[in-house]
């Protein structure tokens, strides 16, 4: 089983920034091969933000690109999501997602609040 715990949520104004964390606890033998972000606007569906291979590749969604950076921490079972110039439309839960060789699992989401 793969437990994931995200972190650094928070409401902040407009052009400011937030770093999420995702933190992977992994149970037993199992390689992550893809760590994701995803975001839930209220009403929406659950969309794709960035993600990040076992090979250090990463893709970004248009809207995010230039002001997001995923990144993963020295033990390579932590995976950041550094946003700057945040908007009012970044507003969401954000999701913590593993691909791995024993399923895919999702965390419990945190909250990111873009208001003046």
């Amino acid at each position: 089983q793969v437990q994931l715990v995200e972190s650094g949520g928070g409401l902040v104004q407009p052009g400011g920034s937030l770093r999420l964390s995702c933190e992977a606890s992994v149970s037993y033998a199992a390689s992550i091969y893809v760590m994701r972000w995803y975001r839930q606007a209220p009403g929406k569906e659950r969309d794709l933000v960035a993600d990040i291979f076992s090979s250090g590749g990463t893709n970004y969604v248009d809207s995010v690109k230039g002001r997001f950076t995923i990144s993963r921490g020295s033990a390579k079972n932590t995976v950041y999501l550094q946003m700057n110039n945040l908007r009012p439309e970044d507003t969401g839960v954000y999701y913590c997602s593993a691909v791995t060789s024993r399923g895919n699992y999702w965390g419990q989401g945190t909250q990111v609040t873009i208001a003046s």
